[in-house]
């Protein structure tokens, strides 16, 4: 997969087969007898000041992030043929049955690597899903979300079932070419379509880091004063940023997405291409 080398952070920069952290506990032992740096000690004032700065600029960004948001539902729209076809658990269906009758879909196009084992599938795909649990809250605000799987729907589909998630999921293989018309199939998208009546149109799309819109994981780490632990970041001299260093993966451990780990100490088998 081809990576994003001008803003390169993040599950945006997944590549199934990429070299991993040192250990399982790589940032733990860095930080256990390498003394990485820590902030200055103050007293509880100068610290509230400091903090009161930064949330004036926090407050900022929120309302930015607000009126952006209200920009994204003020563009235009583009039909798309509701009778696409996809795969889903029971064969073919069609993009419109995909929205489950609710009037609007967020779809996350799944990158596929066929005939590989769930070790050298996506990790940035696999720690985006991964973080899709709850659906009851989009549901309420009459939103299906759906992964379109962009491999074969069999092998895939053990794909989700080895990962334990509870997710509508298609395979959209045979209509890549209409469903990302103009983009780079073979690399993770986020679409949002609404319908009108049985017609389908799409509203929004995005890709690499805007996929991190998905992910709690890093937004709870840059709340930390080591935030993500990656070389890319902005950080103070002394900071441990043992992932991403070199080749190796921010969402890989010991060759394997991280994630992947409890479901081996489960039982599953990652072969996907032998059934259940």
């Amino acid at each position: 997969m081809e990576k994003d080398t001008t803003n390169h952070s993040g599950p945006s920069g997944c590549c199934a087969g990429s070299a991993s952290p040192p250990s399982a506990t790589a940032g733990a032992t860095a930080g256990a007898t390498d003394a990485p740096g820590l902030p200055a000690a103050v007293d509880r004032a100068t610290f509230q000041a400091e903090l009161d700065r930064l949330r004036a600029r926090e407050k900022a960004h929120t309302r930015e992030g607000d009126a952006i948001a209200a920009a994204r539902r003020r563009l235009p729209m583009v039909e798309v043929d509701a009778g696409i076809a996809l795969i889903g658990p029971n064969g073919p269906t069609t993009l419109l049955d995909a929205f489950e009758g609710r009037r609007q879909l967020i779809a996350y196009y799944f990158m596929w690597y066929p005939g590989n084992p769930a070790a050298e599938q996506c990790e940035g795909c696999t720690w985006c899903a991964t973080q899709v649990a709850e659906l009851s809250y989009l549901h309420s605000r009459d939103i299906t979300y759906a992964v379109f799987c962009q491999g074969p729907y069999d092998e895939s589909a053990r794909y989700r079932d080895f990962m334990g998630w509870d997710v509508p999921w298609y395979s959209a293989q045979d209509s890549l070419d209409t469903l990302l018309v103009g983009r780079h199939i073979g690399l993770m998208h986020l679409v949002c379509y609404v319908r009108d009546g049985d017609r389908v149109f799409e509203t929004y799309w995005t890709t690499r880091r805007g996929v991190e819109v998905m992910d709690y994981s890093y937004a709870l780490m840059d709340l930390t004063v080591y935030g993500r632990q990656e070389p890319q970041e902005d950080s103070p001299p002394g900071w441990p940023q043992p992932w991403g260093a070199g080749s190796s993966s921010v969402t890989r451990i010991n060759g394997r997405p991280i994630a992947q780990w409890s479901r081996l100490e489960a039982g599953r088998s990652d072969d996907l291409t032998a059934g259940p």
